[in-house]
């Protein structure tokens, strides 16, 4: 049955190694684990002895349900509320087995207000209590802390969907212990965390998916295509409008008056590397990310999304804009608990002249629009549009064709399996991610420009800027 290696702060199993258990990453990298592609292994090995093999298909998993011995065994950090919506999809891939959950919170039963329906929704136990009835009750592990999870003999991926403030410690560990990542956006707190955990990721050499779906939705790839392939000429500007943000989709953005800890959460943990605070309702369940200690608001919220696409667009991947300008924000209220823009508008500029104006509202609502001297094409989650409509005429067979993926869950594994890059690797997303973090500085320091240089990833005559792009660690947390 279901085992709980940790709970009420005991150890219940042997403890993980002391480099691993350490917050400090650069003692010890641990063996890594790969799934290994069935299909592949007999290919390889029919090849080496030189005659044919004929390999019953249910032995391959043809007759539509996989080998266990062929599957990506997936472990989870993180149960809330997104981790619901994502890992619904590796349970309905017959190539996955999810047999570990890890969350600091037992089960929530505080919170029954918008998104969330009724208690009992968020939590390692309710993750449980799905993956089990899933999968007919076979006994999913469960952990408070993601270090222990880590040292699970036989894990081959794990789902990170965690407030932004852990991504990078929890990233960085699960590939030193040889772990495959499928990891939510925004990708990291700030700029100095996601170069690490770029370069970690690389030099673990282990498949990297970041949860910037819109990589794998049609029609963004096709505005794209139709961007690097000129068919708007000239690009005169490109606008972008982010999704409005809700601060109180989960009901309790106004608990913010200190109250105990809830029992079943481990709230110093939570917090881990971010500044000691005390407990209330508001800091949890997607208000978190509303908080400049866990989060960027929505310029990196949304902005993870859309910005990621206008640099697929421009062909900026491994690059990025030099220069930010017409900033402007409204804040919370003097006092308030919340320190993210309530309002804002910024224009980032690329080296070739190319202005990106992105504002919390556009006229044509969330998406991005670029305008160019033989019209306009607007992309948004479920359509394209044109303007003349005779600029939508298909992509030639001589065009450039960029990366296809129809399912960006399905990718990862793909990637895993066939080991190749998926749909959404880490550089891409760190890159992507960096013009959130530039705005987010500029619009915090109330600056009228800010100079960046894309190839050393510094802030060019602005100390005190670039002191943002990194931020310290709550003891023993830190990144080595």
């Amino acid at each position: 049955g279901p085992t709980t290696t940790r709970a009420s702060g005991s150890l219940h199993a042997s403890a993980p190694p002391a480099s691993l258990k350490s917050a400090t990453w650069s003692c010890r990298s641990l063996p890594m684990r790969h799934t290994i592609d069935r299909r592949r292994f007999l290919r390889t090995a029919t090849a080496a002895l030189g005659f044919p093999t004929i390999i019953p298909g249910s032995a391959l998993g043809l007759d539509g349900k996989t080998a266990p011995s062929n599957r990506t065994t997936l472990g989870l950090i993180g149960c809330g509320g997104r981790a619901n919506d994502v890992v619904k999809n590796f349970l309905n891939d017959d190539r996955v087995q999810v047999v570990s959950v890890c969350d600091v919170e037992r089960e929530s039963s505080r919170y029954n207000k918008g998104l969330i329906k009724k208690a009992g929704t968020f939590g390692r136990e309710p993750m449980r209590r799905l993956i089990d009835a899933h999968y007919t009750g076979k006994g999913c592990t469960t952990y408070e802390d993601f270090r222990d999870l880590l040292t699970q003999p036989g894990i081959d991926a794990v789902q990170i969907a965690t407030p932004d403030h852990w991504h990078a410690l929890h990233a960085t560990a699960a590939a030193r212990a040889g772990k495959h990542i499928y990891c939510e956006k925004p990708l990291s707190l700030t700029i100095a965390e996601g170069r690490f955990m770029s370069d970690t990721i690389r030099q673990a050499d282990v498949i990297w998916q970041t949860g910037s779906q819109q990589r794998s939705d049609v029609h963004f790839r096709m505005a794209a295509e139709f961007i690097r392939n000129g068919r708007l000429g000239k690009l005169k500007q490109i606008r972008v409008g982010l999704a409005s943000d809700n601060r109180d989709n989960n009901g309790h953005a106004a608990q913010t008056a200190p109250t105990p800890v809830p029992e079943g959460l481990n709230y110093d943990l939570w917090l881990g590397p971010a500044p000691d605070a005390p407990f209330c309702p508001a800091r949890l369940h997607s208000s978190w990310r509303w908080f400049y200690d866990y989060s960027g608001g929505n310029i990196t919220d949304f902005g993870a999304h859309h910005l990621d696409i206008v640099q697929w667009a421009l062909g900026k991947d491994d690059s990025g804009p030099v220069e930010f300008s017409d900033l402007t924000a409204t804040w919370p209220a003097p006092g308030s608990l919340y320190t993210t823009p309530l309002t804002f508008a910024f224009t980032c500029r690329y080296a070739d002249g190319t202005p990106v104006h992105v504002a919390d509202k556009m006229d044509f609502g969330s998406g991005i629009q670029f305008i160019g001297e033989h019209g306009s094409i607007t992309t948004q989650r479920g359509g394209l549009k044109f303007d003349p409509i005779e600029l939508r005429r298909p992509i030639g067979k001589d065009d450039l064709r960029l990366y296809e993926s129809k399912d960006h869950f399905r990718n990862f594994i793909d990637a895993i399996q066939d080991g190749v890059q998926p749909a959404a690797p880490i550089e891409t997303a760190h890159r992507s991610i960096t013009i959130a973090h530039l705005a987010n500085i500029a619009l915090r320091l109330s600056r009228k420009q800010l100079k960046w240089d894309p190839a050393t990833e510094r802030i060019l005559g602005d100390a005190e800027a670039q002191a943002l792009t990194a931020r310290p660690m709550r003891a023993p947390w830190q990144l080595a």
